[in-house]
């Protein structure tokens, strides 16, 4: 029998957990940011007596003369462009209800899916029968920010053979601001498995698909057995997710490949002990030191 014993740390006094030692710019709900009448005020802060307060808790940012407040923690706030996963919530007349950590339900519209065969004609009552054929409630898919509305709900297109239904893998759940903002977000890692970054924060792990028919348009799932060395691989890579973003580490697939080399000497199970996820961390920040990124 084995015992696994681990000594208790503390953090040092005076560090802040988002801005190291210096944690002088964080404020809180009714703090006063300044009294001088000649800012602006931002997202994030209130006019009273003459002062501009905080009416969130996060940092104080200044552009010239405007001033706001960003949340240390809020929903996803999106962007037309934007790469998302989200789960299909309900089903409603020529469209479907998201749920994707934004504030509102997103909306993707029947006419914003790829039919299968990739068919380009006007949707029938025929094809709004079939709705719940492509996706059903509960299912978790890929897509695009087609527009963004006057009153933040977010469009969404799956009108590409990348985006579409998900299917075996791994969700992982993180904080939005984490997500860093390239080019491409879909990653096929040189370990046998695929990222998805979400730039809602949601993570979509899964065994790496070679061959990717056109004919379902992106609704037809494989549901074969995944090998146990492919999900040991999968673990491993949503533990070291957890612990980049547990160290408030921007994400993207370079660092998450270095997380995951670093891991190799440890079990799957021991990344979740804070301390060798600190470890581990603390490799990958060296790594990307030495080489600039």
């Amino acid at each position: 029998m084995s015992v696994d014993i681990r000594l208790a740390s503390s953090r040092p006094a005076g560090t802040d957990l988002y801005h190291g030692e210096n944690p002088g710019n964080i404020v809180t709900p009714g703090d006063v940011i300044t009294a001088d009448s000649g800012f602006m005020r931002g997202h994030g802060t209130y006019m009273e007596d003459e002062c501009l307060h905080a009416s969130v808790a996060g940092t104080v940012e200044r552009v010239n003369k405007l001033i706001s407040v960003r949340p240390l923690k809020t929903r996803y706030n999106g962007e037309i462009g934007d790469v998302v996963i989200g789960r299909i919530r309900e089903l409603a007349q020529k469209r479907w209800k998201v749920e994707t950590h934004s504030r509102m339900d997103s909306v993707l519209m029947l006419s914003s899916v790829n039919l299968p065969g990739g068919e380009l004609r006007r949707r029938s009552e025929e094809d709004e029968k079939m709705m719940r054929h492509y996706l059903k409630e509960g299912d978790l898919i890929s897509a695009e920010v087609q527009n963004v509305m006057s009153d933040g709900c977010l469009s969404l297109h799956t009108r590409s053979l990348k985006y579409g239904k998900l299917g075996q893998g791994c969700l992982v759940c993180i904080s939005p601001s984490l997500v860093l903002r390239r080019k491409t977000h879909f990653h096929n890692l040189p370990i046998g498995a695929s990222i998805i970054l979400g730039n809602n924060g949601f993570i979509w792990i899964s065994p790496t698909v070679q061959d990717k028919s056109e004919e379902s348009g992106g609704y037809e799932t494989n549901l074969q057995p995944i090998p146990k060395l492919d999900r040991e691989v999968i673990a491993r890579l949503r533990n070291c997710v957890l612990a980049l973003a547990e160290c408030k580490m921007l994400l993207f697939d370079t660092c998450i490949l270095y997380a995951y080399e670093a891991s190799l000497k440890y079990a799957v199970k021991d990344l979740l002990k804070p301390e060798v996820a600190v470890e581990v961390v603390d490799l990958v920040r060296q790594r990307l030191e030495l080489e600039g990124s």
